[in-house]
């Protein structure tokens, strides 16, 4: 039977610190060479909406020593508006009764049968954070208990669920533009987190007198400059654009996930994205090196340090996306809901067939 499930189901049984270990484990194989992953891939075509660009997202991975390959896939309306003075890219859910369209198909390597199907909703919130959080681990101090979060969005919350997991946190400091937005978020973390969680309404006291400072935006502009840059200080971002260029030449080491850094794209014939025209998402910071930047596998193995000494500067930069990821976590939380009891079961057969494919 292949089991479906909803992303409640799989908020239910995919903690943070399972998916931390699995994802570990899961880099541990793709750096021996056991596990492998392939860049992501964008398809950009028009759609009716003249303000939109219609995006076929995919990416897949496989690691034996799980006994699981995936795919995730995304079917979105993609927007670039401008707010606050920032360019931000924004899926809008189009799809009836206004939801958004991403799939995580997994299958079982031994008999190549389709295990699971799910949304890819809290799978991708939940490997993000974790990403990071395993970035916090290997390159922040030892000692860093303060952290100051830039973002109170879908993805900030799994990034400070991530960093109290690898690091005893007293208390975090959050700014987002929108003061609602980090008042309620501030409230939700500091009870689910057992932590003090303080809204700020300026930047500068977030990004002050912090051990980390996290950045969790959809902005395709920078959002931490230079200028906060000082030594001891771990800074966390989710997407390439969030930390400038000058910052990043000012630390003392930068780390990559793993160093793809913008996908395989396909695009329709007269079609630039907004932020392309204007040189912003994957074109930024284009005279970095990033080629000599440690990844977070060679980290994880050992082969390199992420910190040497407490009073280094470093940076940990989630390039992109790997579908070894959702392998990992999509596996794990296949293999507990399974045991749970949740979620429904189908007919394998109805996604198999009985002629040569």
């Amino acid at each position: 039977m292949t089991l479906i499930l909803s992303n409640d189901d799989v908020n239910q049984v995919l903690t943070m610190p399972d998916c931390l270990d699995i994802l570990e484990d899961a880099y541990r194989g793709l750096h021996a060479g056991t596990a492998v992953t392939r860049r992501r891939s964008d398809c950009l075509t028009p759609t009716e909406r003249e303000d939109a660009i219609y995006g076929f997202k995919t990416m897949d991975g496989v690691i034996p020593s799980q006994g699981v390959s995936a795919v995730r896939l995304n079917s979105d309306i993609v927007t670039w508006p401008t707010i606050e003075g920032s360019m931000r890219r924004v899926k809008v859910p189009a799809a009836p009764n206004d939801r958004w369209v991403g799939l995580v198909l997994l299958f079982s390597t031994n008999t190549g049968e389709p295990l699971a199907i799910m949304p890819d909703g809290v799978v991708q919130r939940t490997r993000v954070g974790a990403t990071n959080g395993l970035g916090i681990k290997y390159m922040a101090r030892e000692n860093a208990d303060t952290i100051g979060i830039l973002g109170s969005g879908w993805q900030a919350g799994t990034q400070l669920m991530a960093a109290c997991a690898v690091r005893d946190i007293k208390s975090i400091k959050v700014f987002s533009p929108n003061e609602k937005n980090r008042v309620n978020f501030a409230q939700e973390m500091n009870d689910i987190l057992k932590c003090e969680v303080a809204p700020v309404s300026n930047v500068e006291a977030v990004v002050s007198d912090v051990d980390i400072v996290m950045c969790s935006s959809n902005s395709i502009d920078a959002i931490f400059f230079e200028k906060w840059m000082r030594p001891g200080l771990h800074v966390s971002s989710i997407k390439m654009p969030e930390v400038e260029e000058a910052a990043l030449k000012r630390a003392d080491r930068v780390g990559l996930h793993f160093g793809q850094r913008q996908p395989e794209t396909v695009t329709a014939a007269n079609l630039t994205p907004p932020d392309r025209r204007s040189g912003k998402g994957w074109a930024v910071n284009p005279t970095f090196n990033y080629d000599d930047c440690p990844r977070l596998p060679q980290m994880i193995v050992g082969e390199v340090k992420g910190r040497e000494t407490d009073k280094e500067s470093t940076v940990f930069i989630n390039d992109m996306g790997l579908g070894l990821q959702f392998a990992a976590a999509a596996g794990l939380a296949y293999r507990k809901a399974k045991e749970a009891g949740l979620g429904n079961e189908l007919p394998t057969d109805w996604f198999t067939e009985d002629v040569h494919p």
